[in-house]
């Protein structure tokens, strides 16, 4: 489980979205769109790509 990864893009502009949404793509370590992060796949990221799945692009 520990070195599951899961690749997370940013398609999205995040204007006009919510605050909150905008905090979440930046703790998933996303910056700009084309932006991509390499992460664990605990719970806690896969609730934070779900929350702003909209925006983002999950592979692996």
């Amino acid at each position: 489980m520990a070195d599951k990864k899961v690749k997370v893009t940013l398609v999205k502009s995040l204007i006009g979205t919510k605050q909150s949404h905008r905090a979440t793509v930046r703790g998933l370590g996303l910056r700009r769109v084309n932006s991509s992060a390499e992460l664990q796949d605990t719970p806690a990221v896969r609730g934070m790509i779900n929350k702003v799945a909209y925006l983002v692009k999950c592979e692996g």
